[in-house]
């Protein structure tokens, strides 16, 4: 988990004729029973229309559990921001609520019936943070949305990485 280490929310310059349109949805959920379920029917909906199915199993994962955590664990909040962006290679989803208090990931026991949410995000992930905002705190997560056969870019082959 990283305190804010996340894309920049300002726009970037880029050389003449690779400029690429970035994406954004904000959705405002009640903080109540309906809230997991519409979240992912919006991410579902929005994914379908960025042409990003290929993360669509993955994305609508983390939004459940971000959503659901939101809901669980916030005190005073009555409302759950959802926030789907996405960038060349990338998409985050950010759930915002009205709590300041920090998820406070732990390893649940073997028997624990709960517990799981930030140790799938962070399997899941390719990186995910928390950030303080003016009214309580932002979780976020980021998926590659490249497909597995597209290669990297050669500052990640320089880097010995490999595209997932």
């Amino acid at each position: 988990m990283t305190a804010d280490q996340g894309r920049p929310r300002s726009a970037r310059t880029r050389p003449r004729g690779t400029q690429r349109t970035r994406l954004n949805l904000q959705v405002t959920l009640p903080a109540g029973d309906g809230a997991v379920r519409l979240a992912r029917r919006v991410t579902r909906d929005v994914l379908a229309r960025w042409r990003l199915a290929h993360v669509e199993e993955t994305a609508i994962l983390l939004v459940s559990e971000l959503v659901t955590n939101a809901v669980r664990h916030a005190r005073n909040t009555y409302a759950i921001g959802l926030d789907l962006e996405i960038g060349e290679t990338w998409l985050r989803i950010e759930v915002q609520d009205a709590d300041p208090r920090w998820p406070q990931p732990r390893t649940p026991g073997r028997f624990d019936e709960s517990g799981f949410g930030l140790v799938l995000v962070d399997a899941l992930a390719g990186k995910w943070g928390v950030r303080e905002t003016a009214t309580g705190k932002a979780v976020w997560a980021e998926l590659d949305t490249r497909h597995r056969d597209e290669p990297a870019t050669w500052a990640g082959r320089a880097a010995g990485m490999m595209c997932l």
